[in-house]
């Protein structure tokens, strides 16, 4: 096995252990063990669980945003329905066997402020999704793209939230329709100040 395989099979078994049972609680002994790569090795490709945590944080990051952006430029060239579905995606994640919800608003949870590096990736995680739900918005509602995604974006979280917490095999669906509604009224606001700029043109 050489190092870059080494360094796959430890964050491999980092993401399993820290998802699962969060990062403070998994120490590298665990991960050690799980990933088979001697404790050497292991800090070799990572000189600290600090670099580990951060490795892991980067590399979910993509994968969560790329499933999530793959998925949806599937469903086709409707701008609405690609809006809508975002929450579709979620449907699914949620329903995955070990599905404890969001690795970011978790890790952060657990260390909030006093681990710098965790916050700012957390942050960075959410302002990527925020800038891709811009986009979305922005093609669903040209010149509401913004406020538009920062209702989304509350709403993605809450839905993530909820499904974690309660389990609520609906939350997703709810997400959805909430979704829908902020695209409706968005869309009529869009309307109405069309018809006036159009009233004013006229006069």
């Amino acid at each position: 096995m050489d190092d870059e395989e080494a360094r796959q099979r430890v964050l491999d078994a980092a993401e399993a252990l820290f998802y699962e049972r969060g990062l403070q609680a998994v120490g590298i002994d665990d991960i050690r063990a799980a990933s088979g790569v001697s404790l050497k090795r292991l800090y070799r490709c990572f000189g600290s669980k600090h670099e580990l945590v951060s490795a892991y944080l980067d590399r979910t990051d993509l994968r969560w945003r790329s499933a999530l952006a793959e998925y949806v430029s599937a469903v086709g060239g409707d701008p609405r329905e690609a809006v809508l579905a975002v929450f579709d995606w979620l449907g699914l994640w949620f329903a995955e066997p070990g599905f404890r919800g969001c690795a970011f608003i978790n890790a952060h949870g657990e260390l909030g402020e006093v681990a710098p590096d965790v916050a700012a990736a957390t942050r960075r995680h959410k302002e990527a999704l925020l800038a891709y739900l811009t986009r979305l918005a922005e093609r669903a509602c040209p010149g509401a793209g913004r406020a538009l995604a920062n209702q989304l974006l509350l709403v993605v979280d809450g839905a993530i939230v909820t499904a974690a917490v309660h389990g609520a095999s609906g939350a997703a669906a709810a997400g959805r329709a909430a979704a829908a509604a902020l695209l409706d009224a968005a869309e009529h606001s869009r309307a109405a100040r069309l018809h006036r700029d159009q009233q004013v043109i006229r006069s």
